[in-house]
């Protein structure tokens, strides 16, 4: 009997934000995966190591987590004045499918660097010393990200010391906004309310705030699903009951959202909508053992990715919170004090993140010009992933 012998692939492996994933260019896949698609599905799953019963992805690249289970694919620009195309796939651990829904906002923070290293932005526009402004194209949601990527010597700067709470070493600050961060398909607020009555069988009715900004999420109040908002992972990653719960309110969320048509679709769209809880702020301690007093802190947010409570904030999430927080009546604004903001400073289970944003309303609809964080990103490994040539 006869095996296929292994491809290699050209690929980066970094880390960008509270995130890490596998970055490839285009024109390094094989033929039959530069276009959308089974074969592309198929191969990428098979690099991260998907799908896997046991949830550990052994055999792949991916970290058995939402934050390590994630793949970018950079392209040359199809937009006027941008540098790159940046498409984003979120490979399920355990189920045989890629989302492709949305965006990854903390794996946005490498890809500025990945641009640059892989020559995607002309030398000319590469500074000696100073910052290279990277416009990205981002494909899934169709919006443009600025990346201010600091450059020492004509050479991305990696190395520095900026410090982000989920993240256990000190590296480069990148400055990534979000422009327009707002759903362009439709309203900031798909239902027309900036809070609703959201009716969740088994769990009841609940306040949300259910916005497209960054990411599609659903904020509901700690206190009306029985929690504090100080919550780490393993109080709510260890309770079944707690995960399904969530998941039964992010189904019916999406619904009236009208990301889909009926709650048994959201299986098979686990990227988005996100969903939240917040709650006022608190003195807790962080999962580093770091302690986070109330006044630290503007709002309180815990939010769960692909089913699970994530051990940070999704970068995406982030811009959701910031923009939510400077909109008057929000579930984010009211918890944190109400009134009118530019920017926000929230507990998560790792620490505390600042995010600005801007908003306003026009003929009776909110909207937001732009929001602002930081990150840092790292090359962690270079070089090339290989597969079974029969993997796609």
């Amino acid at each position: 009997m006869s095996f296929p012998a292994q491809i290699r692939i050209p690929a980066t492996y970094m880390r960008g934000g509270t995130s890490k994933g596998v970055f490839f260019r285009l024109q390094d896949l094989p033929e039959a995966a530069r276009v959308p698609g089974k074969a592309r599905d198929q191969l990428l799953l098979r690099v991260i190591g998907s799908p896997d019963p046991y949830q550990k992805q052994i055999d792949g690249m991916g970290g058995a987590t939402s934050s390590t289970s994630k793949t970018v694919i950079l392209a040359e620009p199809t937009q006027p004045d941008h540098d790159v195309d940046y498409l984003f796939g979120q490979v399920s651990i355990d189920k045989p499918f890629v989302d492709w829904s949305g965006n990854c906002g903390n794996l946005t923070a490498a890809v500025g660097a990945f641009a640059i290293n892989g020559g995607f932005v002309s030398r000319d526009r590469i500074p000696d010393n100073g910052f290279c402004k990277v416009r990205i194209w981002q494909a899934n949601i169709r919006k443009t990200i600025v990346a201010q990527v600091p450059i020492t010597n004509g050479e991305v700067q990696e190395t520095g010391d900026f410090e982000l709470d989920g993240v256990t070493f000190p590296a480069a600050e990148v400055q990534v906004e979000f422009m327009d961060p707002a759903d362009g398909d439709g309203a900031m607020f798909p239902t027309g309310n900036v809070v609703d009555e959201l009716e969740v069988p088994g769990v009841g009715s609940l306040k949300a705030t259910m916005i497209n900004a960054g990411i599609p999420t659903i904020f509901v109040n700690a206190e009306d699903i029985g929690y504090t908002g100080t919550e780490l992972q393993d109080d709510i990653n260890s309770d079944p009951k707690a995960l399904a719960m969530f998941e039964t309110i992010r189904a019916h969320g999406a619904v009236r959202m009208g990301l889909i048509e009926n709650i048994e679709e959201a299986a098979n769209r686990q990227h988005t909508p996100k969903v939240a809880f917040v709650s006022s702020p608190a003195d807790y301690t962080s999962s580093s053992g770091k302690r986070i007093g109330a006044g630290d802190i503007d709002v309180l947010v815990r939010a769960l990715s692909m089913g699970k409570l994530h051990h940070a904030m999704m970068g995406t999430a982030a811009v959701a919170i910031a923009t939510a927080s400077a909109i008057p009546g929000t579930l984010v604004n009211l918890a944190a004090g109400g009134g009118d903001r530019t920017d926000v400073t929230f507990g998560h289970p790792s620490g505390t993140l600042r995010v600005g944003a801007e908003a306003q309303q026009v003929d009776g609809e909110w909207t937001a010009t732009k929001a602002v964080m930081s990150r840092s990103a790292r090359i962690l490994m270079e070089g090339w992933v290989r597969v079974p040539g029969d993997s796609f």
